[in-house]
């Protein structure tokens, strides 16, 4: 523990419990050791009272009234953390439920026998400590939330038998009278067992069975986030052992959906408006009642259900930000982006703040309440250990309380408001009194309100079966957001096309209630969704393949930056390893993660493109170097997943070809890709062909399998050596030995003109350079100029012939004069000069590549930069048609001067 600073301005022994304890325990006082307690000092403080003759009961509770006591001296006087108070305070309910449980189940043992199952195996029991006891944040008056499960059905085996869970509910009874009656020594906890399953109505102690069927047929919304912070308290052998692991299978996904679960928000609005209205109800009448620092507007449960909601709504897909903690829980959010950085640090000191006034308003008699004192040698007391000032004529302890509720409450009303927009100007756009309350889908007032293209829309799809079949909330739902766009039209946010095609994509989802939810509950994403909805057709599309990803909208911030592949990558390793903290790092996880990684960084470039924010060059960058990201992830996690894997790390690369070789991806391409592995140094080299070929159909499956999460691309791996008819994974020896024309097994030309444009994008470093060897020593390899003219020109030929052109239109990337001829120029030129021209070797780009050979004397004056910033343009067109979906066939007219400068580099490449 950090060293502590005296405080001179307040003394415990204000707090009457101190005084009483210190009377009543002189002698026992000093047998706790100095400083802050911790489970075995107090473990062997009971053992010492008992020794002492008191019984084990007795010990426990005076053992409890000595730690508040040194708690109250360390954090008021000395200016202990609140992690330190709580961690104490968790450490005694945890030492003393150990010893109290072994105990009770002596005892029962001793009448009963131990229970067993069926096949003669011993039974365990649990005591799962909830709220502020699972999350290790216990406060110094607390009661502990508990829940008993036992592990199986059984029956005992001693004098008197009775079942396992008879046995289990007198153990029960027993612990209550251990460590919640009150007795002359006082208490040790106050006990609830009221979040069991069927609460104060249900069964003492429960089966693992019994639970899991809760579950799955009972369990409530709410219920979800007091299991969120749960876990087993005791006993400790069975944490250490690892046999309570079996509980977190059940939990787990009870407490976190694998999809982004926003439909949570209006069972937590319920209960934090009947929280509340209990709060005000006791304050009626009694304004002193208002000043409750938990559970009051802005208290501490707002932020620990700011924290909690977020956690559950993303914790499914998110392992990294899984934690018990509302501190920590607020590091996470953060730390993820899924809450700004100075909000979180704001709640983060509001909550602290909170928890040291709740301290010190219990340790004043040991009271389970969280009401400000009102006499005033009691604020100030608690005002002066803060280091505040409470006198007649101000109080600074009153205003910081005011000021940081305020703070609270204004975050806590931001996130759980009641998804209503601010109605529109009266008679806008043909919105007419769209403002008014909620109605449904197809109800006619709400067709009545739209405007009359949009109301067409929205009648159409209400009379559809699947409208029809949903429930009369899903129907709402669906009218608030139809309501909410015809508003967005009214106000010129969006355009009619705009919020048509809102209709367009929402009714293929229409039983994907969580989309709906997550609209309702941010207008800000529904707005920003129209208006994305309106410039181009393609993210529609996207929409309708990934739902999911409209989440991304939420934070502006993600849309501003480009793709950055180290925190990608970091990003995806760290949860990685939370799936496997969790215990949940199976193949399907991880799968699912990649996808769902992939399509949100795809949906954010394709927001920045749609938007005009980061030109066509840039998206293809971005791009590839996402699909570079995602390879080198899948690869490393896939091996790990191989039965047959020989070594740590695979001797492996994957060589990318095409657009991903030339950095131009676009969305949807398929992968054209070589894999290359290194058989030197290896103690069994002739099995390794056989490793590397499995773990390539592995790597082949999770790139390409649609999984609920959806897929991630499509592999093309015709440009390995000898085509399809070739081996799917080739030595690196082999491979070089086959482009390099050594031996009766070569290379075509076309197979050069491809590897002009390919490069390493994910593996071992060491191939990196290996194949880059190669692919320099193929380009750079002397070659008769007219014969690889006529080898190309003949691709060229056969390509063409291949895709035919409607007569009197252009196509940007076929037709003669478009992009194919400018890639063509340039691999002839890369396969010819090279060699004397360095500059050449690099892949670098169409565009750069063509100024390069310019510079290099290589075309003629202004050839070579008119041709680049002809095929610039040529891709923009193409590139935003394509983005909505419209053909990327054009008038001739309309390109001329496009074409032109690629016909001129064309004829001073080929026609010389």
């Amino acid at each position: 523990m950090p060293s502590l600073t005296p405080l001179t301005s307040s003394l415990a022994e204000h707090s009457r419990f101190v005084q009483r304890v210190r009377r009543r325990y002189p002698a026992e006082l000093g047998l706790l050791p100095e400083g802050l307690p911790e489970s075995s000092s107090i473990t062997a403080l009971v053992h010492t009272l008992e020794a002492a003759g008191r019984s084990l009961g007795s010990a426990l509770r005076v053992a409890r009234q000595l730690v508040l006591e040194r708690l109250a001296v360390l954090d008021v006087e000395q200016g202990a953390s609140l992690h330190d108070v709580t961690a104490c305070m968790t450490a005694l309910a945890e030492a003393t439920l150990e010893l109290a449980l072994a105990r009770a189940r002596a005892e029962a043992d001793e009448r009963h026998g131990a229970p067993q199952d069926a096949a003669g195996q011993p039974i365990d029991f649990w005591i799962i400590g909830m709220g502020k006891l699972g999350a290790r944040e216990l406060n110094v008056s607390s009661d502990i939330d508990l829940i008993y499960v036992y592990e199986d059905d059984g029956q005992t085996v001693g004098p008197q038998c009775v079942s396992a869970h008879e046995y289990f509910c007198l153990v029960a009874k027993r612990l209550y009278a251990l460590i919640g009656e009150v007795t002359e020594d006082g208490f040790v906890f106050r006990m609830d067992l009221a979040l069991r399953p069927n609460g104060n109505s249900g069964p003492p102690v429960v089966s693992l069975a019994m639970l899991e069927e809760y579950f799955l047929v009972q369990g409530r919304e709410w219920e979800r986030f007091a299991w969120l912070k749960s876990r087993v308290v005791a006993p400790r052998d069975s944490v250490t052992s690892g046999r309570a692991l079996q509980l977190r299978s059940l939990v787990t996904p009870f407490v976190y959906r694998k999809y982004l679960d926003y439909g949570v928000f209006e069972g937590l609005r319920q209960l934090h408006r009947k929280i509340r209205e209990e709060a005000q109800r006791r304050a009626a009448g009694r304004p002193e009642r208002a000043n409750d620092v938990k559970l009051s507007r802005g208290g501490i449960r707002e932020i620990e259900f700011i924290v909690q909601l977020l956690l559950v709504v993303r914790g499914g897909q998110f392992p990294e930000i899984r934690t018990r903690s509302t501190l920590k829980g607020l590091d996470k959010l953060a730390a993820g982006g899924l809450m700004k950085i100075d909000t979180a640090a704001k709640l983060g000191a509001a909550y602290t703040f909170l928890r040291l006034v709740e301290h010190r308003i219990q340790y004043l008699d040991d009271q389970q309440t969280h009401l400000l004192p009102t006499a005033d040698a009691d604020l100030g007391w608690i005002a002066a250990s803060l280091h505040l000032v409470c006198s007649p004529d101000t109080c600074e302890l009153l205003d910081r309380l005011c000021e940081v509720r305020e703070l609270v409450a204004t975050e806590f009303d931001a996130l759980l408001h009641d998804g209503q927009s601010a109605p529109p100007r009266p008679g806008a756009n043909g919105c007419r009194a769209c403002g008014t309350g909620p109605l449904p889908l197809d109800s006619e007032d709400l067709l009545g309100k739209l405007p009359e293209g949009l109301a067409e829309r929205v009648r159409s799809l209400a009379a559809s079966p699947r409208v029809l079949a949903l429930r009369e909330d899903s129907k709402l739902r669906l009218g608030k957001l139809m309501l909410r766009a015809a508003q967005s039209v009214a106000r010129d946010e969006c355009t009619l096309l705009a919020a048509q095609r809102f209709v367009d994509w929402i009714e293929p989802l229409l039983r994907r209630e969580s989309y709906l939810a997550l609209l309702v509950e941010r207008p800000g994403v529904q707005q920003r969704l129209l208006r994305l909805l309106g410039l181009a057709r393609w993210p529609m599309r996207y929409l309708m393949l990934h739902p999911g990803v409209i989440d991304e909208l939420a934070d502006e911030r993600h849309m501003a930056e480009r793709f950055e592949p180290l925190a990608f990558v970091a990003d995806l390793n760290e949860r990685h390893a939370a799936w496997q903290r969790s215990g949940d790092v199976d193949e399907g996880a991880l799968l699912d993660t990649l996808r769902r990684a992939h399509h949100a960084e795809v949906f954010r470039t394709l927001v920045r493109d749609v938007e005009q924010r980061i030109t066509v060059e840039q998206a293809g960058d971005d791009l590839s170097a996402l699909a570079d990201a995602v390879l080198d992830c899948c690869l490393r996690w896939a091996w790990l997943h191989l039965k047959q894997r020989h070594r740590e790390v695979p001797q492996f690369a994957v060589i990318a070809y095409g657009k991903l070789g030339g950095l131009e991806l676009g969305y949807g391409s398929d992968l054209d890709v070589v894999f290359l592995y290194d058989d030197e140094n290896e103690a069994d080299p002739d099995v390794v062909p056989e490793i590397y070929a499995a773990f390539v159909r592995k790597l082949i499956t999770w790139l390409t399998l649609r999984t609920a999460a959806g897929e991630l691309f499509e592999i093309d791996t015709a440009l390995r050596p000898n085509g399809n008819s070739g081996l799917l994974v080739t030595s690196v020896n082999s491979f070089d030995k086959y482009q390099r024309g050594r031996g009766s097994n070569t290379a075509w030309t076309w197979e050069h003109q491809a590897i002009t444009r390919a490069r390493f994008c994910a593996g071992s470093p060491a191939l990196r350079e290996r194949f880059e060897a190669t692919r320099r020593a193929v380009i750079t390899a002397e070659r008769e100029p007219q014969a690889l003219r006529d080898d190309v020109r003949g691709m060229r030929e056969k390509v063409r012939a291949a895709h035919p052109i409607k007569s009197g239109l252009f196509d940007v990337k076929q037709s003669d004069g478009g992009m194919m001829d400018a890639e063509f120029a340039v691999q002839y030129l890369v396969l010819a000069e090279s060699g004397r021209h360095p500059s050449l070797q690099d892949n670098a780009g169409n565009i750069a590549l063509m100024q390069r050979a310019e510079a290099a004397g290589l075309l003629p004056a202004g050839v070579g930069s008119a041709a680049a910033d002809a095929y610039r343009e040529l891709r923009r067109a193409q590139h935003r048609a394509r983005l909505d979906e419209q053909p990327t066939q054009f008038d001739p007219a309309l390109l001329a001067t496009e074409r032109a400068a690629i016909h001129a580099l064309w004829r001073a490449v080929f026609d010389t």
